[in-house]
Order: C-alpha cells, then structure tokens, then sequence
C-alpha cells in the first residue's frame, strides 16, 4: 500500500495541492484486503474505505455482465503462457456482438 501511494503521490501531484482532496480507497472487500494488517495501515493513513456493493450492475456492468460470459468457456482449460492466455481471451471476446458491448455499457 506503501508503494501505491507513493506512486499516487508522484504521478497525481494535482491531488496533493487540492487542500479539498481526501484519500478514498475503493475495494471488494476480499480477504487480503480486509485483514488486520489492512485496516490498521488504512486508519493510521486516515483512508477512507468506499463501500462496495456486490453484484451492483450500476458500479461494474461488465463485471456482472460481459467478464462472466468471456470465463465461462476458457475454464478448466490450462495455457502454457501469457500470451496464450491473451489469445484465448481476445477470441472469446470478439465472440460477443456488438449489441452485447453496448448493452453492458449503456450506450
């Protein structure tokens, strides 16, 4: 975390000088990211934790919609490399229609 913002801190120097801007961290409350050890770093830093709602179809639409249908026909499967794994997933995707982009976009 340490080295997150730090790397926030050089490339967004913008937020630094913004007297109105606070730390917000946005997560799925996984295990790791929910440990002790976390949250303890998070209030010593004064981070505030932005609540996430699971299965919100308004905060990821492609989570919920697109990214299932791309992982279900490569499970199971093993690849030898990244690449391969690159592959695989572009052809799924282009398997989806356009229509299927736009639906989980809202466009």
């Amino acid at each position: 975390m340490q080295r997150l913002r730090e790397a926030i801190r050089l490339k967004r120097s913008e937020l630094r000088k913004n007297k109105s801007f606070s730390k917000i961290l946005h997560h799925d409350n996984a295990p790791a990211h929910t440990s002790m050890l976390v949250r303890y770093f998070l209030a010593q830093t004064n981070t505030a934790i932005r609540p996430y709602s699971l299965y919100s179809q308004d905060l990821e639409p492609c989570d919920v919609f697109l990214y299932p249908k791309q992982k279900r026909p490569m499970k199971g499967k093993r690849f030898a490399t990244i690449d391969e794994i690159k592959s695989e997933s572009k052809s799924e995707l282009m398997l989806n229609p356009k229509s299927a982009f736009q639906k989980c976009l809202g466009d």
